[in-house]
């Protein structure tokens, strides 16, 4: 893939090394129970403790959640303050996806009137989010509270050795399908099937997502075809080495890998038929009114 030398964005927070995780297993300090109740019993602790009853009633604000959070694990956090270095290979694969966050910009502003571009969060080991904690393990994800994507670049290596889905336009279609649910977002597709959560049943929800997932992949495959039309970036190989990523990452496949069967009811992300057709179909027409998944007879 030609990516060298072109325009990285700079929307990226680079947070490698920086990531934060709990010193313990999380929750209540046991450490801190005897002097807190010790406190609590002192002149003074129990002066506090009527004017807090007090607040509460007058607020209706519970303190005892401030008091949590004060005496709680979570407080402990581990931050390093030593700049990060990374390797040179890691290093690359940064500015590699800074590079086809750019990329996606280039390509949406010019179909979506008043794009508004999303942040790519690079972490290693563990992140915050607005849509809550994650570790590497979680894989790629974008959270819509707070238009973020976020990226380990581990999950690069896991694609190549694990997956046996390498290359690096693999990992672009990665990063480019993330970006696929930021237009979902912005398009309301995405608040739309959330909202939906807990109203209908979990395998009704699934098959949503389903259609969800696969747009994102139609929407990455869209990209792709602006890219190749203006910038000619793929060699021979690279449209390959998507449709192999895709057919790692599908369900069915993922489902046969871990347990020996597959559940159809439990398909959150589609088949991997399903998405390399979807992320063909948005590579080949290039035409976003052509990726209605939710109005699809067949996927």
């Amino acid at each position: 893939m030609k990516w060298e030398g072109r325009r990285r964005s700079s929307n990226v927070e680079d947070q490698r090394g920086k990531s934060s995780g709990r010193s313990g297993s999380g929750g209540f300090n046991p450490m801190l129970l005897a002097p807190l109740i010790k406190f609590l019993f002192s002149k003074t602790g129990l002066i506090i403790a009527g004017l807090v009853i007090l607040f509460s009633v007058v607020t209706g604000y519970n303190p005892l959640n401030l008091i949590a959070n004060f005496f709680s694990d979570t407080n402990n956090q581990v931050v390093s303050s030593q700049p990060y270095e990374g390797s040179e290979h890691e290093n690359e694969q940064a500015q590699f996806s800074a590079t086809i966050l750019a990329s996606t910009e280039d390509v949406w502003k010019n179909i979506i009137s008043g794009y508004r571009e999303p942040t790519l969060v690079l972490y290693s080991g563990y992140v915050n989010s607005a849509c809550g904690s994650a570790s590497s393990a979680t894989g790629p994800f974008y959270c819509p509270r707070d238009e973020k994507l976020y990226l380990d670049l581990t999950f690069f290596q896991d694609m190549e050795n694990r997956m046996n889905a390498p290359g690096d336009f693999a990992q672009a279609y990665v990063i480019a399908h993330e970006v696929g649910h930021h237009i979902q977002k912005l398009n309301g597709t995405m608040d739309k099937v959330n909202s939906l959560r807990g109203k209908i049943s979990e395998v009704e929800f699934n098959k949503l997502s389903v259609r969800l997932e696969l747009q994102a992949d139609f929407l990455a495959g869209v990209w792709a075809h602006h890219m190749q039309r203006t910038a000619q970036i793929l060699e021979q190989g690279d449209f390959e080495e998507a449709m192999n990523a895709a057919n790692a990452i599908g369900d069915d496949r993922l489902q046969r890998q871990s347990t020996g069967k597959v559940v159809p009811d439990a398909f959150t992300h589609g088949t991997s038929e399903q998405r390399m057709r979807w992320f063909k179909k948005g590579f080949t027409t290039g035409d976003i009114s052509q990726g209605d998944t939710f109005n699809a007879e067949s996927l």
